[in-house]
């Protein structure tokens, strides 16, 4: 099989094109869920919410977070760059001694890490960091 040049210059475009839109679908799919989450209220930067995250993890594979925020009654998290965003979604009852969780999460590459808290007067929070991986987790 022979191809000419504009054969050629049209299957790169199109390989350029295929590793640039997951990123672009990734980014829609936080956006996507946190709307759902939020049910399209506004949602304020900061406040009483606290993400703790490593700047940098040495392994995508286990990267240790922490959320906190007194007064929430939900929090969600979200990995923005990993195939499946969604990391969890810890709810908190009435009786909650404290309104925190932490777990290890898999990161796919360097990207940011969204928290999400419904707090109990219906207002929405937003925290975010930045995780450089220098050893990706999710096949990488």
């Amino acid at each position: 099989m022979e191809l000419n040049r504009r054969e050629t210059l049209a299957l790169g475009a199109g390989a350029a094109l295929m590793t640039v839109l997951p990123f672009r679908a990734f980014a829609s799919a936080s956006d996507d869920l946190i709307a759902e989450f939020t049910g399209g209220a506004e949602v304020t930067e900061g406040g009483a919410l606290e993400l703790t995250a490593p700047e940098i993890a040495e392994n995508g594979n286990t990267v240790p977070i922490a959320v906190s925020a007194e007064g929430a009654s939900a929090i969600m998290v979200l990995a923005t760059g990993n195939p499946t965003p969604p990391v969890g979604t810890f709810t908190f009852g009435p009786l909650a001694g404290s309104r925190s969780a932490s777990t290890r999460i898999r990161l796919a590459g360097t990207q940011d890490v969204v928290a999400i808290a419904k707090m109990e007067d219906g207002t929405f929070t937003r925290a975010a960091k930045t995780v450089k991986v220098t050893i990706g987790g999710c096949g990488g």
